[in-house]
């Protein structure tokens, strides 16, 4: 730290164009922040309605009071929206579980399934005195997560025999496993989904459609299992195949020196990449709005359609950015947290 003058003369003084163009872009950003600071709080209307917004020039606060809770339950019954925030908090909560130690391991994978039964539980109804609430009500912050979370948790276990089955020596195996991943890897999200909410249904009987919210669900799994199976994969080949010969010189028979000789080493690698696509699957969720799944963003933009709040989109959009920058954010220090604990192992 005390060698940060030297630093900003050899790296942003360091001649005379260099000097010009850092003092610009210093300039530029304090306009900015400048600017950005006056709609956020100095020009903001904090109190009143619509009206008291259309005379300020800055952010509408009110706007969030009003229209928070269907920006994070939408459409969920307002009586039972308890409920919708209780299952999300149950899924937050395996989150910040994560972080601990102690629960790394197996028992984090309970924690997670737990949690997951325990929101669609509660989401669903029908026992205990709650009142049923069908999938066509889900919507907002819960199914945000709810979608993420399966997705990341379900593929998991999924990418890993995918990775292994990939890297076979039986043919079948081999090559059912490689186009499974190119096939989905090959195919935009987008059109996976429009599989999964529109074309399947005409190919099945009645009796066997099952709603879109469950179909969209099994798209993202699918298509996460691939992305995460090439990580693993890519860990996998990190480890010396001399470590997996050795194993099994020792005694360990093919399965057993997969399960804890080469499987541990190849997912220390591949922490990092596993993180970056289950923070990928966070943003991807967003998609599902597009076959007709009110996630967040749907139920974003549906808080503005009264003609009142029209104009405060931006409110809106930047209570829903936070929301995803803070949940990928949290990702990203436990893949560091992860990282450094496996560092000093």
């Amino acid at each position: 730290m005390a060698d940060w003058p030297a630093w900003m003369r050899r790296n942003l003084f360091g001649g005379g164009g260099q000097s010009v163009l850092t003092l610009a872009i210093f300039v530029l950003a304090a306009l900015a922040i400048g600017k950005g600071l006056s709609w956020l709080l100095l020009d903001a209307t904090f109190a009143g309605g619509a009206i008291e917004c259309r005379l300020a020039s800055g952010a509408c606060w009110p706007f969030l009071r009003e229209n928070a809770r269907l920006i994070l339950f939408g459409t969920y019954p307002e009586a039972e929206q308890w409920r919708a925030a209780a299952a999300a908090a149950v899924l937050l909560l395996s989150l910040a579980l994560s972080f601990v130690p102690r629960f790394w391991g197996r028992r984090l994978g309970l924690v997670w399934v737990g949690a997951i039964l325990v929101a669609v539980l509660l989401l669903r109804g029908g026992f205990a005195g709650l009142v049923h609430v069908p999938m066509e009500k889900w919507s907002g912050l819960p199914v945000t997560l709810l979608l993420a979370s399966i997705a990341v948790v379900g593929a998991f276990p999924l990418a890993i025999v995918l990775a292994f089955g990939r890297r076979s020596s039986r043919r079948t195996l081999r090559w059912a496993s490689t186009a499974f991943i190119e096939l989905v890897r090959g195919t935009p999200l987008i059109g996976v989904l429009f599989l999964a909410a529109v074309m399947f249904p005409l190919f099945v009987p009645a009796y066997l459609s099952i709603d879109s919210l469950p179909r969209v669900q099994i798209a993202l799994l699918f298509f996460t299992a691939a992305y995460m199976a090439e990580v693993i994969r890519g860990g996998l080949l990190a480890v010396s195949a001399g470590q997996g010969e050795a194993a099994q010189a020792l005694g360990l028979s093919k399965w057993q020196a997969r399960r804890h000789v080469l499987l541990p080493q190849a997912l220390k690698v591949s922490v990092p990449g596993l993180v970056n696509t289950s923070i990928s699957e966070v943003k991807n969720t967003t998609l599902v709005l597009i076959v007709g799944v009110f996630d967040v963003l749907q139920t974003t933009r549906l808080s503005y359609v009264e003609a009142q709040w029209r104009p405060y989109f931006a409110e809106a959009y930047l209570f829903t950015g936070t929301i995803f920058f803070l949940l990928c954010f949290s990702l990203s220090r436990l893949s560091m947290k992860i990282e450094r604990k496996l560092s000093y192992a």
